[in-house]
Parts: C-alpha cells; sequence; structure tokens
C-alpha cells in the first residue's frame, strides 16, 4: 500500500510516497481502507522537527493522527460485524493527551475498535474526518465555556477548522460573536457562518477595536494561542474567562497569570479543557450528528490527493488553508 512519510525533519519536501506492506489488525484493532486523512497544524509542527517534547518521533514516520473509510478487517477480540462499516477514528498511535498522532497518511491504516465512531449514512467521509478532532474539541470547549445568551465571546483564529465550528455552537448557545482572523477572506467566512463583529488581528490595534466594539467581552476561545492569545486576555471584562486550545500562533497563550488573577479571569488551558473523564467518543458522536443533520457546518477549505501532502502542508504553513485541510485516497 501507498504511505506519505517524513523522511527527515525538515520542509514540507521531505514528504514522500512509499510503498509499504499492508497492516494486520491486532488484539483490539480494525484495519481501515482510508476514504480520507486529516491534516492538522501539530502534523506540520511534527515533520518540521518541533513538538518533540510532548510527541517523540523520528523520521522516517508517517504523519497524520485521524481517518475516515470502511472497516476491512478486524483483529482478535473485536466483533467482525465491524467489517464494512462506515468509520471516522483516531489512528492506532493517536489520543488525547497521550501517544503521537501519527499514520493516517495511508491507504490503508489501523485504528482501535473501542475509538471508532460509526458515520451516519447523511454525513459524507470527508466532513467526518474532519470532525475527529475538531467536533469533538469544539464541543468540549464550548461546553466548559458555558457561553451564555446575549455576552459577548471573542474567537481567534476564527476561520480554522475548530474556529468555524465554535462560530456556530457560540451562535446556538445565543452568544453574540466577534471572530479574530487575518486577512478578508478568512473574515468573510467568520460572518457568513454568523460572527456579528470581525477584526483582523494583523493589525496592531485589533483588541482596541474588540474592545471598542463590544465593550469588553466576557469569554475568549482562543484557537491562536502565542502572542495573540496572551493580548486577548485585555479584551475580557473583569470576572471573564479564557480558553486557551490552539497555538498556532506559536505555542499556547501567553498569559500573565498574576495580571489575570487580580481581574478575576479565569484561565482554561487545553490540559485542563480536556479532563481525563472527558467521553470523546460520546462528543464524536454527537458533532456528528448535528453534521449530518445539517445543523453543524463542517468547513472544509482544502482537499488535497494523498500524494500532494506536501501541498497541502504549505497551504497551512502559507495561512493560505480556511477551514479543514483534508487528503483524499
Amino acid at each position: 500500500m501507498r504511505v506519505v512519510e517524513a523522511k527527515a525533519f525538515g520542509d514540507p519536501e521531505v514528504l514522500a510516497v512509499n510503498e509499504v506492506p499492508d497492516p494486520v489488525a491486532g488484539a483490539g484493532e480494525v484495519v481501515v481502507a482510508v476514504a480520507a486523512a486529516d491534516v492538522m497544524f501539530l502534523d506540520t509542527m511534527l515533520r518540521s522537527g518541533a513538538g518533540r517534547d510532548y510527541f517523540p518521533v523520528h523520521p522516517p514516520f508517517v504523519p497524520g493522527g485521524a481517518v475516515s473509510g470502511v472497516v476491512e478487517s478486524v483483529g482478535p477480540g473485536v466483533d467482525a460485524a465491524w467489517v464494512g462499516r462506515r468509520v471516522a477514528t483516531p489512528t492506532a498511535d493517536s489520543g488525547i493527551a497521550s501517544g503521537t498522532p501519527t499514520g493516517g497518511y495511508a491507504e490503508k491504516v489501523l485504528a482501535k475498535a473501542a475509538t471508532l465512531a460509526i458515520v451516519p449514512e447523511d454525513l459524507s467521509l470527508d466532513r467526518a474526518v474532519a470532525l475527529v478532532h475538531d467536533g469533538r474539541t469544539a464541543l468540549a470547549v464550548a461546553d466548559r465555556a458555558e457561553l451564555r445568551a446575549g455576552e459577548w465571546v471573542l474567537i481567534t483564529a476564527a476561520a480554522g477548522g475548530l474556529g468555524t465550528l465554535l462560530i456556530q455552537l457560540a451562535r446556538t448557545a445565543g452568544a453574540r460573536v466577534i471572530a479574530a482572523a487575518r486577512g478578508e477572506t478568512k473574515l468573510a467566512l467568520a460572518q457568513r457562518l454568523g460572527a456579528e463583529a470581525v477584526v483582523d488581528y494583523s493589525r496592531p490595534d485589533w483588541v482596541d477595536q474588540v474592545r471598542e466594539i463590544t465593550g469588553g467581552v466576557h469569554a475568549v476561545l482562543d484557537g491562536a494561542g502565542g502572542r495573540i492569545g496572551g493580548d486577548s486576555i485585555a479584551a475580557l471584562v473583569p470576572g471573564g474567562r479564557l480558553l486557551g486550545y490552539g497555538n498556532a500562533a506559536g505555542g499556547f497563550a501567553m498569559v500573565d497569570a498574576e495580571a489575570a488573577a487580580a481581574r478575576d479571569i479565569t484561565v482554561l488551558t487545553l490540559f485542563e479543557i480536556t479532563a481525563a473523564t472527558t467521553d470523546w467518543i460520546a462528543l464524536h458522536d454527537r458533532a456528528q450528528a448535528e453534521a449530518a443533520a445539517g445543523r453543524l457546518e463542517v468547513v472544509i477549505g482544502q482537499r488535497f490527493p494523498l500524494a500532494d501532502a506536501a501541498a497541502a502542508h504549505t497551504a497551512i504553513e502559507s495561512r493560505a488553508a480556511a477551514g479543514r485541510t483534508i487528503l483524499t485516497v
């Protein structure tokens, strides 16, 4: 079968197609014939050699932590009724706050039977794979944010896979959304999805704009991280809350904990949002059901064939990508 491997750490060009033996399911595992593979910003970081303190990968390795497709075979201890079912799942090596997001850029992938989610007939496999990480995480963030009707919420990286879902979930909760992203195309997407106001955070006065429009927000859902996430705390009213789950701008939000405490601002990190007690399968099923019913739009901004994984990485790193990026097989 074909896989895409990172032959070394470096630029997207280190990604190359290779032929390897088909995987064989072990105990508790299945083999999925892949229809679509998710491409995350994290994949680009690991390919470049960053993030190894958290995810100790070593070239050559196959990037990608989530796939959708059809179960082809099962290993010992797995119900044979899974064969032939349409599923979306993390790869066998992936996990929340554990494992490594690897193995997904391939024609066939190992997955754990315990992580399989049946894809509803009304949901396409490409939209399903876009929800494996973002769908469940968006719901976890929205649930922890406890958004209230009428309050302002600032969403950074609003045109990304998570941000596009969170705009919709916030609007469903009755919140007023101000979306922050970079460039007219991404801001227009945020408005189409329901953002009441938008700001371009490439402008130095973007936080001032947020305060001028809203009078101060009650919650920040930070998908950008880094300096952008740190600056966003100044847009919060006293007693507000910041949920930081993204690091595309260079690490998670750089928050002055002492200053936040002085203003009674609650700060929740990704590791606090993704608690060990979280039922990820239930969140995944819920996200799929909402998308299948048409209540949650899954924005896939870019599709690339498996062999063009390098082009997918380039699109993400250039900040040209909006919504989710996937590889089709």
